[in-house]
């Protein structure tokens, strides 16, 4: 079995909760990483963490959509029934969650 499917098989044990927590980091980290490539082009290590990152919050999305639904109301094609609208909103109670250490 290849690296892919076994990081797959795992997040399929993930509950949904878990998922999106997983997710949200995964999309800071590309979003951080991004900003820095912006003011250090040439740093290849942080490209190249850059694209590992990028490619895992790719994976965990599209696994994450394959099990309950799109994330988002663009970018992949939608099958029918219009499924946007049947989702919990991201900013949902349940899905709202405190990081560890947050003192807020």
């Amino acid at each position: 079995m290849n690296m892919n499917m076994n990081m797959d098989m795992d997040r399929m044990h993930m509950s949904r909760d878990e998922m999106l927590k997983q997710l949200s980091a995964l999309d800071f980290m590309v979003i951080d990483l991004h900003l820095y490539l912006d003011t250090h082009p040439c740093d290849r290590e942080a490209l190249m963490k850059y694209n590992c990152v990028a490619m895992q919050a790719n994976m965990l999305r599209n696994t994450y959509e394959r099990m309950y639904g799109p994330i988002n109301a663009y970018g992949p094609i939608h099958g029918y029934p219009w499924q946007w609208n049947n989702n919990p909103w991201p900013w949902s109670a349940e899905f709202n969650f405190q990081l560890a250490g947050e003192e807020c």
